[in-house]
């Protein structure tokens, strides 16, 4: 039985788009009438980056950090219809079915790695996981952290596991660092990286993995394009982060030589 759950709620209100982000997610009222940021499967990079959100945020809460709780939005068909701006409308009417939302830190600011204070064991976590699940978008332009009610939430994780954009070389991936761990924000501030590898490789057991891998929409990973079944996505994944995490020794290394 999997130990991890995430819960489904019905969007009932859009309320605006958040222009911001690249894939333009927009700002909703749920059943539940909580906000969230609803991130689309007809946006951009679809339900692959939808994926790496889930993916990405659970492993981070896994690992005992801040992630606003994901949920699964269910969007039916009436919003497209009333909605004036034709990209959104688009947006909206491609997206219809289910899609990924993130609760609404109301009043949280964007970290500021010149003002922003953080803690050097949550820095140290943060920058080997992003390692480990290759996100290659947080870094000082883009830093993807709030600060809300004075703690570090780690927010959108959706450019990671970038392999899946392409299935066909997803095994060159296996045996490869990460160097851009360079451009990391938090990187100068991570000054007890052996801390946190041992507690990932505690945390990060097999169960963990498989029970974060099984919450993925068996429809998120179904792809006509791709001679792969949704189970072989899901055994991909998993051997991927098997290896990121048999490379953490090397990915410690590389980022204490990047510093």
């Amino acid at each position: 039985m999997n130990s991890k759950e995430v819960r489904s709620v019905d969007v009932v209100q859009y309320i605006t788009p958040l222009r911001e982000g690249g894939s333009m997610p927009g700002l909703v009222r749920a059943d539940d009438d909580f906000l969230y940021v609803l991130k689309f499967t007809g946006a951009g990079q679809g339900k692959k980056a939808l994926i790496a959100e889930l993916l990405g945020g659970e492993i981070a809460r896994t690992l005992g950090l801040k992630v606003p709780e994901l949920v699964f939005m269910n969007l039916d068909d009436t919003f497209s219809k009333t909605e004036p701006d034709e990209e959104i409308q688009d947006l909206l009417k491609f997206s219809v079915g289910l899609n990924l939302g993130l609760h609404f830190l109301s009043g949280a600011i964007t970290y500021d790695p010149l003002v922003s204070e953080i803690d050097s064991e949550t820095a140290s976590i943060i920058v080997l996981l992003d390692s480990l699940i290759s996100n290659i978008d947080r870094t000082a332009k883009n830093t993807n952290l709030l600060e809300w009610k004075k703690e570090l939430w780690v927010i959108d994780n959706g450019a990671s596991f970038y392999f899946h954009h392409n299935w066909e070389t997803w095994k060159n991936h296996l045996t490869r660092t990460f160097p851009l761990i360079k451009d990391h924000v938090l990187l100068s501030k991570a000054q007890h990286l052996d801390e946190a590898a041992k507690q990932i490789k505690e945390k990060l057991t097999d169960e963990a993995l498989l029970d974060t891998i099984a919450l993925i929409p068996e429809n998120w990973l179904e792809d006509d394009a791709v001679d792969m079944s949704p189970a072989e996505m899901r055994d991909a994944y998993y051997t991927y982060l098997k290896a990121k995490l048999n490379l953490l020794d090397e990915l410690l290394k590389e980022a204490k030589n990047a510093k």
